[in-house]
């Protein structure tokens, strides 16, 4: 008798513990990986509350990684199949898991929520539509300009922007002399890439089964970069630096015109102190050729609540979260409504940024190196070592181009 009631006793009681854990156990939990941005957390609070405004019985963690941890995180919960349900990624790296199934196709998303028709920049959403599925939307939105040093331009005689690719280099060769150089470039992420875009050349053929960027007009560009370089118009960082390197030559006041995107401005605005209206114009690079490196949201494959995910995306790009974030981070959105308005805004409260960011959302047309392969990582690593190595002076500018042309074209055909 004693035992039985011992086990009566030991039953309810785990009945009792498993009733009590049953809606931990149930709650539904997603979670949030950002790129970057441990600054913005009191906001993104607020998207999460909005969130459970909708959803009162879902949790929400919120990740973020630094950008090169961002990737290696990314692919070890990917492999450990706990990879995060919402994305902000930067640049291309969503590309490779596109094409291999690893991210939700969000067209259909759009396509059913009327609210969302023409809600976000079209050139923009297309830089993330890959074989005719959609697989981001826009987070932040950027894209190369040119940033102009104008006392270096006034010392030199130069009263305007560069409209070619000689007026360019002409331009930096003018102001070049000592310590100073007449031109920078950012050189990750095909930033460089309007450099060639200028002078009329394609990395790829129109189907992107082959390499198109081999001619004759390629390596007259190519060589005159690499002459450039080697006299000192062009400042050499541009090809070994990355993005602090690039952004503190050009804060230092000693380079003239600046190709890079406009995150660079607040950096280098904030320890450049000769910086101001006066002394830094800023202009479409010449023909309006720009390289976009924008972030987008999207949803792993592996989500078990997909739509949950959306709605979270949908809160985070509201016009009421998309202005707060262009505000206090100093960005475009990608949305256009908000873009207006935080035009507006920077026009009245810091022209210079205003400046700036008009350039985000002018020449959309001219969107380039913004090629949509499932090897753009590849193509670059296969890519840019040849070109570094063709305006370092360490290979010709034609022995170059064929090389990378052998490189590019082998990982196209596997």
């Amino acid at each position: 008798m004693a035992r039985r009631k011992g086990l009566a006793l030991a039953l309810g009681l785990l009945a009792i513990g498993l009733a009590a854990g049953a809606p931990e156990a149930q709650q539904k939990k997603i979670s949030l990986l950002t790129w970057n941005i441990p600054v913005y957390k009191e906001k993104i609070d607020g998207w999460i509350e909005d969130f459970k405004k909708l959803h009162p019985d879902v949790q929400v963690e919120w990740l973020d990684k630094k950008g090169p941890e961002w990737g290696p995180f990314y692919q070890t919960q990917l492999v450990g199949g706990s990879a995060p349900d919402v994305i902000d990624v930067q640049g291309g790296l969503w590309l490779e898991y596109a094409a291999n199934g690893g991210l939700v196709d969000l067209g259909p998303y759009l396509t059913r929520d009327p609210q969302l028709k023409d809600y976000f920049n079209a050139r923009f959403l297309a830089n993330w539509n890959y074989e005719g599925k959609q697989y981001m939307v826009p987070f932040y939105i950027s894209k190369t300009l040119l940033f102009m040093n104008r006392t270096m331009m006034n010392e030199a005689g130069l009263t305007r922007p560069p409209q070619t690719f000689d007026e360019l280099l002409d331009g930096a060769r003018k102001m070049s002399k000592a310590e100073k150089t007449g031109l920078l470039t950012l050189n990750f992420d095909w930033l460089y890439w309007s450099l060639f875009a200028m002078n009329g050349v394609e990395l790829l053929t129109p189907d992107g089964k082959k390499a198109a960027f081999n001619t004759p007009a390629a390596v007259k560009a190519l060589d005159a970069l690499a002459r450039a370089t080697a006299d000192g118009a062009i400042n050499k960082v541009s090809w070994t630096g990355r993005w602090v390197e690039p952004n503190d030559a050009f804060a230092s006041g000693t380079v003239g015109f600046y190709q890079a995107h406009a995150p660079a401005f607040f950096y280098v605005r904030g320890s450049g102190k000769w910086i101001n209206a006066d002394t830094l114009g800023v202009a479409s690079m010449p023909g309006g050729f720009a390289t976009p490196n924008s972030h987008g949201f999207g949803i792993s494959k592996s989500s078990k609540y997909p739509d949950l995910a959306w709605d979270l995306i949908k809160v985070a790009t509201s016009e009421k979260w998309a202005y707060t974030f262009g505000v206090t981070l100093k960005n475009m959105t990608g949305v256009s409504k908000v873009d207006a308005k935080l035009l507006e805004h920077f026009q009245k409260e810091d022209p210079l940024a205003a400046a700036v960011l008009r350039t985000q959302v002018e020449h959309l047309d001219k969107l380039t190196g913004n090629w949509r392969q499932a090897k753009d990582a590849q193509i670059k690593e296969a890519f840019y070592p040849e070109i570094q190595a063709a305006v370092l002076g360490r290979k010709s500018a034609a022995a170059a181009l064929t090389e990378a042309e052998r490189k590019v074209n082998r990982l196209l055909g596997r």
